[in-house]
């Protein structure tokens, strides 16, 4: 009777370590702005950004996984053009404030606050940190382009 307790104890803990770690190989990449639930960009439709004349929230009927994190998207059509090529729709800097990332912090982002420049989505804290963004947007880009490969593979909170 001992050892078919050592082993259902043995196999219990074996079972819960496997667990912990399956789960946590499936967060979100730590470059991609993702919530606890591994959604990025606030659940909004990246697709959309480029198709229409503002940001349309997406639904879980409609998901593709990038980078470990869910993207939820409007329609099949937007998920499956995504997937035909999610580097040309990923946001810049893994979906982090452009302007944050330029002072090499990642900041979280209001979907609302957006701008296309030369076929690429940049994002920002909120719409006063767009309105300042703006103003320079060739020479915020550059210095975010020179700040990214610094901060991309670290914790935001360790910023």
């Amino acid at each position: 009777m001992k050892n078919k307790a050592k082993k259902w104890i043995t196999m219990s803990a074996l079972t819960l370590v496997s667990t912990v770690f399956s789960v946590s190989s499936f967060a979100a990449d730590i470059d991609i702005n993702a919530d606890d639930n591994d959604v990025a960009l606030h659940g909004f439709d990246v697709v959309s950004y480029f198709t229409g004349d503002r940001p349309v929230e997406g639904s879980f009927d409609y998901t593709a996984t990038y980078k470990n994190a869910i993207f939820k998207f409007s329609s099949a059509q937007n998920r499956d053009t995504f997937r035909a090529d999610p580097d040309r729709y990923t946001p810049q800097y893994g979906g982090y404030c452009a302007f944050g990332t330029k002072v090499e912090k990642k900041l979280d982002i209001d979907p609302n606050a957006w701008r296309i420049e030369n076929g690429k989505l940049y994002l920002n804290k909120d719409k006063n940190v767009q309105r300042i963004w703006v103003k320079d947007v060739p020479g915020n880009i550059q210095e975010a382009n020179v700040a990214w490969p610094k901060i991309k593979d670290v914790e935001a909170a360790e910023l």
